[in-house]
């Protein structure tokens, strides 16, 4: 028997997966629960790793494999010339590297949609933050220190405490002590 695999991706803790993959018997399922909009996603990586030739990734739709086309095609041609069937059930569309001209037509169609999606998303969500900025309702991200903190950190780093240990005892990044000692 084939060893059947899925991959879901939901972007965020709050969101059920559940109903992604509902009904399949599969060995193995791939969870992450973040943006797909890069590659850099901890259990893709490890389905990635863990696939071998005549397996088959089951997903529920190609935006939960990637938000953008170069992503996208990237990915089912690596897993292709692996050896590996990708399926996406919302599509019913399957990739196993020998698809026709019209089936890869399909997939590029539906990959620069979901890549389409993205960027309307974000586009949306910078109308949002104007509009709430012009209503005065919008004040940013919380400050991840709060200026008697920064003070205090500046009074250390002067007394040659290294920025990497401040930042690991404060809980911010290094980047972050940065601009508060040159702000």
């Amino acid at each position: 028997m084939t060893p059947h695999f899925g991959y879901v991706r939901v972007s965020s803790f709050d969101q059920n997966e559940e109903r992604q993959l509902e009904g399949l018997e599969l060995s193995k399922v791939f969870t992450d629960k973040c943006s797909g909009k890069d590659r850099n996603r901890p259990e893709l990586q490890r389905a990635l790793e863990h696939l071998r030739e005549g397996d088959t990734l089951h997903i529920h739709s190609i935006d939960r494999l990637a938000r953008n086309l170069v992503d996208l095609q990237q990915i089912v041609a690596e897993l292709n010339s692996r050896g590996v069937v990708v399926v996406f059930h919302k599509e019913n569309l399957t990739f196993s590297g020998e698809s026709g001209p019209m089936h890869k037509l399909m997939f590029q169609m539906m990959g620069a949609f979901a890549e389409f999606e993205r960027s309307m998303i974000r586009e949306r969500q910078r109308e949002g933050i104007e509009a709430a900025k012009r209503k005065g309702k919008y004040k940013g991200r919380k400050a991840a220190l709060t200026p008697e903190q920064c003070e205090e950190i500046k009074e250390r780093h002067a007394q040659r405490e290294k920025v990497s240990h401040l930042a690991l005892e404060y809980g911010v990044s290094r980047q972050t002590l940065y601009n508060c000692l040159n702000g």
